[in-house]
Order: structure tokens, then sequence, then C-alpha cells
């Protein structure tokens, strides 16, 4: 039983090594595998091209003009014209203060320039008389004319001083009267008749809503494709079927850097006041590069951790350009880089293609 064991193993283990070595010279035989031939890629010539294209980004309504008025001077608020809401003109008055001390101050001002004045018109009489009396040979002093001279110039400058002093003690008393500095809608009135105000005290906020900005940041990748007569549609939530429209106004060529982007505003005329103002827009932009830029198919851009390229064929040997895309137009991706219109490009882009491998051009 032993020897029958020991022969029937022998016998597996010859078969092994027999088939083994028949696997082998199979092997040998076999032709070259696909890997080691040259492979059939299929390419593309880059597209030059201008096109426009379509961009949605979030905008917010303004109001044109807003401010928060403050008293110029402390005081009463003796009594108040508008309240929130209401409309007011350019000009109008919203309310008045009152502060006594302000107004005696004015009025003794105004008693000093009168006195003051009269001192001026003497002198200015009294030298007047001897300038014309020293026409005459010997009838007056020179040194008599020179202190008359002297005596009307300084009476001139103090009253002059005097006059500065009372001007600007009536300009306080026109602050004591709060007007509207343009056309607009009272947002807020923080005051009350009777309550004493001063410098840190809001009384009004009026904004300008029968026209609007409408302010989107562009993204910096866009921003050269921003043009000077850029037209654009927005939707608001408050009206969801209704659609507007604008033109760009004003751009700021700073690029902000926390966001990365370019703020355009668009005026938005707004006499009906169906839009509020402080509201969030949906802003469809057109875009437009100011020259023409490359494209080449989506699928030809490779995005990898070494970064973003295309694979170029030079030499029937493939070779990895780096590239920038830039925006997106159906099936084309617009690039940025050492990339001319005569160059051979993969229309399939792979990252399996190091630098340097033989590849053959499909026909």
């Amino acid at each position: 039983m032993k020897l029958n064991k020991y022969t029937l193993t022998i016998s597996i283990l010859a078969s092994l090594v027999f088939a083994g070595c028949a696997s082998d010279k199979a092997k040998q035989k076999q032709p070259q595998t696909k890997a080691n031939q040259a492979e059939a890629v299929q390419f593309i010539h880059p597209v030059s091209d201008q096109p426009s294209y379509s961009l949605s980004l979030p905008g917010e309504l303004k109001p044109y003009e807003e401010v928060v008025i403050y008293p110029k001077v402390k005081g009463f608020v003796k009594k108040i014209f508008a309240d929130r809401g209401s409309k007011v003109k350019k000009g109008q008055l919203l309310a008045i203060l009152e502060a006594p001390e302000i107004s005696q101050h004015y009025l003794s001002a105004r008693a000093d320039e009168n006195k003051f004045y009269e001192d001026y018109l003497y002198s200015l009489q009294a030298y007047e008389r001897l300038k014309k009396a020293a026409t005459r040979a010997g009838a007056v002093a020179a040194i008599e004319l020179d202190k008359a001279r002297s005596k009307f110039r300084s009476d001139s400058a103090a009253y002059a001083a005097v006059k500065a002093t009372t001007g600007a003690s009536a300009q306080l008393q026109q602050y004591l009267r709060i007007m509207a500095p343009f056309d607009g809608t009272v947002i807020h009135k923080n005051i009350s008749a009777g309550a004493l105000v001063g410098d840190h005290a809001p009384l009004f906020s009026i904004a300008q809503t029968n026209r609007l900005r409408l302010t989107v940041a562009i993204p910096e990748k866009h921003v050269q494709a921003v043009g000077k007569d850029m037209k654009v549609s927005f939707t608001v939530s408050d009206h969801p079927d209704q659609l507007f429209f604008s033109v760009l106004s004003r751009k700021s060529d700073l690029l902000q850097q926390d966001s990365r982007s370019v703020t355009a505003e668009f005026d938005v005329l707004n006499a009906q006041h169906i839009l509020n103002g402080g509201e969030y827009a949906q802003v469809k932009l057109t875009l437009k590069r100011p020259h023409a830029t490359l494209w080449v198919p989506v699928s030809s851009i490779v995005i990898a951790q070494s970064g973003i390229f295309i694979v170029k064929i030079e030499n029937n040997k493939s070779k990895r350009i780096s590239v920038t895309a830039g925006t997106r137009n159906g099936e084309l991706q617009e690039v940025f880089g050492p990339v001319k219109e005569t160059d051979q490009i993969l229309v399939k882009g792979t990252e399996e293609l190091a630098d340097g491998t033989e590849v053959k051009l499909k026909s």
C-alpha cells in the first residue's frame, strides 16, 4: 500500500512539470501582444472661434442712492413732516429741530455785525474826506491821512470777521431744518416729537427706489468677456413670470481678492415701483470674448492630480500640454496655453499615455 501511494504522487508531479513545459513552449510560439504595438488614436485640430455664450449668475437689486440722515447740531425735535414709506422730493422739509442757544447766538452775531458795519462805514467816510482834502497842499498832514487809512482797514477787517461769524451762526440755524437730499422714499424714521437728538442719533433713512442698481459679481474667468454694451435679463422671486432687462452701466476694473470677481452694475428704471429694491435676482448675461480663442472637444481635456492637460501628437509621439480651461459651449471647451490651430490633439484625452509614447494616427 505505501509503495502504490508514492508511485501515484510521483506520477502527478511529472504530469504537472510536463504540462508547464508545454505551456511555456506555447507562449514562445505566440506573436507579440498588442501592448507592444503602436496604439492607433484619433486626432483633431483646435478651432479658433469667438462665440457668444450665456451665463447665469445671482445678483442683488439695490437703491440707486441711499443715505442715513443725522442731525448736524444737538436739539429737540419740534415737528416731523415725514414718516416711514413717505415719498419725498429733493429739498422737502422732513423735520424741524429747535435749539434756543443757537438762535440766541445768531441774534448776538447779527447785533455785532451791525455795530462793526457802522464802525466800518464811519472809518470809510472819514478816510475819504481826508483823502479829498489832502489834494490841497498843506490842508492835511500826511500822518493824519495814514492814521485814517489804517483805521479804515482795521474796521474793514473786523467787519469781515464778524460777518463770517454771523454766516456760520446762520448756517447752524439752517441745520435745524432737516431736508431731503434727493427724491426717494423714507425707509426708516427713528425720532419722535420732543426727543433730544445729537450727532450720533440717526433721524431718517432715505432710499431712491424709482431707479435701482443691479449688482452682479462676474467671476475672474469671464471678466474679459464682459462687453461695453452688454445686455442682461433677470427675474426676481416676487415676479417669477416677469422678465426685466438692462444694459451694463459701469464695472469696477479691480478684481476683488476675497471673491476673485469684478462687480458690474446695471441701472434699472423703476418709475412704476414694480421692484422694491433689496431683492435678489437671477441674472442671465450674454458674454463674448474681445478676440477669438481656441476650442477643443470636452473629451480632449484631462483633469488629473498633476493638473489639467491635453495630449498633443508630435512626430507620432504623445506629449502632454498643460492648459487652462475657459468656458464651455456645448461639447466644446475653451483652452488657454501653448496650443496652435495646426496642432494635432487627441479627440479622447487619456492619462494612460505618458510623454513620448509612440502612437499611430487613424486616417
